[in-house]
């Protein structure tokens, strides 16, 4: 597949795993982003990476595009708002439609691109004016191909079903009305698919706790292969922005007959299990069952309950404290269980984007994570552990979440880092999940330990849907899969049958088996060998690969794209509304921490307002600076001035690419200043200032791009005391004269 670069160029994407082929911009002209092409490789550059020639475009898919109308010079066009499409899109007048020029519109395709012209088409729907408020969320939604709107037939069944729990819905399921479930969420939570209810109990022979985790029970509602449960598969998950929720389902069910709302009866599949006091999950038994929620409480309320267990807050829910004392411990005895196992747990930095009415960000604040979200976390992974457990022990084919160990080159660049910088504690070249937690415990007093936790977090994979169980690296399990919230996850609705199958002694089968064929089988075998043991050896699969697994894999893969998709549509949105209220603060100067260094320059994150942006290495002063790898760093050739990650600057915002969501910093005063103090402490003439440009690969490209009057940043030393002397030299004779 290919994909474009706002560059011009663009690379395929191998359907076997292997490494990206880079087209340059002129293979580029016939081809657009997201073609399925063949390519031949031509030939490799220094560093052994292919260059490819499309041969043959094999598939075109219909993808509309967005962007900009434009009217230049009497010729209509649309300028894409992805700049991963190369070109511009000529419209003909007769097509335009009732848009106006300076309008975001979506364009549909009605001639391809060619070597010697521009692709060709015509307007099929008017977004609005680019300031209308929410006009980013609508650009997202089309250019990542988020579905955000639901079939008739799914809105006609969904109109079909009950308002309330009916009573022949209560059959065969175990009335838990009067256990004091409640649920504990965030203030602006519209949906509640998880309750939870603890008191203390006999484990064995000792002490310990019941805890009851009770998930709505979507799957009762929502049938295998109906108009709604199609549209939730192509969905596959929630998509959060800003002001806005793309929810799976239909708000009559994720807000209404499935949202687990306070004091009304709700259907719900219950993880009921027995804790001893070491965490550990003694026995579990999964049921279905009717419940009734007690309370709704927040995880700041909660938080405030706990630390004060006689203050205003625990008086007004004085009935439900016990309740919440005894959740709290049984949550200190899974976080103990949790640090045996070694399982990672970073301290890393969330924000949150507080927008008013008209969708203008008001303030970005850090998102922070007291007892309450820790202790609902917990049961949460303790109910989802026993659901991997059920699934694996009884044999049943289902979808595991499977988080891989760093790959071998990950491992070797942390090892690297962490011996460059001065980190005592390291990692082995086949780390368990113990190691990371101990080098973060052991870096969490160091002021670089947020950067530290990331380089961390950073060498580790993303997890994946999988049938293949092979565990999961960061909680330190054996088995793991999502169990808790099937509102927001289709995967979590599939877990769901699948466990209401396996206590009703059947076996669910996926609604449709596809047939194998090439393409399918290449993803089969992709995902086979990325899938790996924490050892990083390949676990033998427990399943033979017949039709059925591979149509397991198939689901599996098609939920954690589209996770992916709703993650990048999610970032693509806050970071365009970064870009546009830092637009208000040009010129503006900040605090801010380096947290990533790379070999054009450094990533800044403003202390105030947690915006991260580039600072060019043209704007670090006259220096040659060269990346460490190893240390992650940017370090000055002549002055020995080091940018690393953590290290703290000051910087003015300079520049704002809307289109390009990019935001670019110029080091100011502080970052002269330390560049001067060095020249002078080794006896070399001051620099111009911060604004002089830089070396940004080579000496000889520097010395090719510096101005003439930067003799200082091209000279080697030597040189340069040469200089200084016969200036001083040429000086004194003509005060002499």
């Amino acid at each position: 597949m290919i994909n474009g670069h706002r560059d011009g160029h663009g690379y395929v994407v191998r359907d076997d795993g292997e490494g990206d082929i880079y087209l340059p911009p002129n293979e580029m002209r016939a081809v657009l982003h997201k073609d399925r092409v063949k390519a031949r490789i031509v030939r490799h550059d220094r560093k052994g990476r292919a260059e490819g020639r499309v041969v043959e475009i094999v598939e075109r898919p219909p993808q509309p595009i967005i962007g900009r109308l434009l009217h230049e010079s009497g010729v209509w066009l649309v300028a894409p708002e992805d700049k991963r499409y190369g070109q511009d899109v000529l419209i003909p007048k007769s097509a335009t439609g009732l848009a106006k020029a300076g309008q975001v519109v979506v364009v549909e395709l009605t001639e391809p691109p060619s070597l010697y012209g521009q692709p060709v088409g015509r307007v099929k729907e008017v977004l609005g004016e680019i300031d209308d408020p929410g006009m980013e969320i609508e650009i997202a939604v089309r250019k990542y191909g988020v579905p955000h709107e639901f079939s008739d037939a799914c809105i006609a069944l969904a109109r079909t079903l009950p308002d309330k729990v009916r009573p022949q819905d209560k059959r065969n399921r175990v009335d838990l009305t009067d256990v004091a479930l409640v649920t504990i969420d965030g203030e602006d939570a519209r949906d509640f698919d998880d309750a939870v209810y603890c008191e203390p109990a006999k484990v064995g022979r000792g002490k310990g706790w019941r805890l009851l985790v009770a998930i709505a029970d979507v799957s009762n509602y929502v049938e295998t292969g109906s108009a709604i449960d199609v549209d939730a598969y192509e969905r596959a998950t929630s998509v959060y922005f800003p002001r806005r929720v793309i929810p799976m389902l239909p708000e009559k069910l994720s807000n209404g007959l499935c949202s687990l709302n306070p004091e009304v009866e709700r259907l719900c599949m219950v993880c009921d299990m027995l804790i001893n006091t070491g965490g550990e999950i003694f026995a579990y038994q999964f049921y279905p069952a009717v419940m009734w929620s007690h309370a709704r409480f927040t995880y700041t309320e909660v938080a405030a309950i706990l630390a004060n267990t006689r203050g205003p807050e625990a008086i007004r829910r004085k009935e439900r404290v016990a309740d919440l004392e005894n959740l709290s411990d049984v949550y200190r005895a899974l976080l103990k269980a949790r640090q045996a196992r070694g399982a990672v747990d970073f301290e890393t930095t969330e924000t949150q984007i507080i927008c008013d009415d008209s969708g203008r960000i008001e303030q970005i604040v850090p998102r922070t994570r007291n007892e309450a979200h820790r202790l609902i976390e917990e049961s949460m992974l303790a109910a989802n552990v026993c659901s991997a457990d059920f699934i694996q022990e009884s044999k049943h084919p289902g979808l595991y979440r499977v988080h891989e160990g760093p790959t071998p080159e990950k491992v070797e660049l942390l090892r690297n880092y962490l011996k460059a910088i001065g980190v005592g504690q390291t990692v082995s070249e086949d780390p368990a999940p113990g190691e990371f937690q101990r080098v973060a415990e052991a870096t969490k007093e160091r002021p670089d330990a947020l950067q530290i936790h990331s380089m961390l977090l950073r060498s580790m994979s993303q997890a994946i849907y999988t049938p293949i169980n092979s565990g999961h690296f960061g909680l330190a399990y054996d088995a793991y899969t999502h169990f808790t919230s099937p509102i927001r996850r289709y995967p979590d609705l599939l877990v769901h049958r699948v466990i209401k199958a396996i206590l009703a002694g059947e076996r669910y089968q996926l609604p449709t088996l596809p047939t194998p064929g090439e393409a399918h089988e290449k993803l089969a075998r992709r995902l086979a060998a990325r899938v790996k043991a924490p050892n990083q050896k390949l676990k033998k699969p427990v399943l033979p690969p017949t039709r059925e697994v591979q149509a397991w894999e198939a689901a599996g893969l098609h939920c954690s794209a589209n996770e992916r998709r709703a993650d990048e549509a999610s970032r693509d949105v806050e970071a365009w509304l970064k870009c546009k209220y830092m637009r208000e603060h040009l010129g503006e100067e900040y605090g801010g921490v380096v947290t990533a260094a790379t070999t054009f320059g450094i990533f800044v994150t403003l202390d105030a307002m947690y915006v991260e942006g580039l600072v060019h290495i043209t704007e670090l002063g006259g220096e040659y600076f060269k990346f460490d790898e190893a240390r992650q760093e940017l370090r000055g050739e002549r002055t020995g001035i080091r940018y690393a990650i953590g290290t703290r600057v000051r910087v003015q915002v300079s520049r704002v690419d809307l289109d390009g969501r990019k935001i670019d910093f110029r080091l100011v005063r502080d970052g002269e200043e330390l560049v001067n103090r060095a020249l002078k402490d080794k006896g070399l003439p001051v620099t111009g200032g911060a604004g002089v440009p830089a070396k940004a690969s080579t000496k000889r490209a520097a010395r090719k791009t510096a101005p003439v009057t930067d003799r200082a940043a091209r000279l080697p030393i030597q040189a340069l005391k040469t200089a200084v002397k016969k200036a001083a030299a040429k000086k004194s004779r003509k005060s002499r004269r």
